[in-house]
């Protein structure tokens, strides 16, 4: 499994949006991006986090960023789950999780005593030209943006 760091080149993919078009890192070019895995649709955490995003999605813009998230649920999970929230970005299916592993935050999670394989709720700020230049591990869901806002006026 990858270990991504900051001056990486982010990983390019290949991932269908929740209305099944695909979309590539690559796209991004010319543009920063904020790419956030996050476990599942509809979950406390996940939903708090995307709605934070969405919220300030205006914001995020206005400081030169795209966003886009990732996680291991199907297509028509993230229709259901864009069209309730009305998220205005793209969430991206990585069902067999192969872009999450490139990333380096898919692996072993225990809960409640059990242990499964799952997302490292993860944020790559990545630039203009492709390259890492902040890496989330910490994520608060409810203030995500405003932490993605802080770093990059600084």
């Amino acid at each position: 499994m990858a270990s991504l760091k900051v001056g990486d080149p982010a990983p390019d993919f290949a991932l269908p949006d929740q209305e099944g078009r695909i979309v590539r890192r690559s796209d991004y070019l010319g543009k920063k991006l904020v790419l956030y895995f996050y476990p599942k649709d509809f979950t406390p955490g996940c939903t708090s986090e995307t709605i934070n995003l969405a919220s300030h999605y205006d914001a995020l813009q206005a400081a030169g960023l795209d966003v886009a998230g990732i996680s291991p649920d199907p297509v028509e999970s993230h229709r259901k789950f864009a069209e309730k929230y009305q998220v205005p970005f793209r969430l991206l299916s990585d069902e067999d999780h192969t872009v999450a592993e490139a990333y380096g935050v898919w692996g072993e999670k225990k809960m409640y005593g059990r242990t499964y394989m799952g997302i490292y709720r993860t944020t790559f700020l990545i630039d203009e030209k492709g390259v890492i230049f902040h890496i989330f591990k910490k994520v608060k869901v409810k203030e995500h943006a405003q932490q993605i806002l802080t770093v990059v006026k600084q």
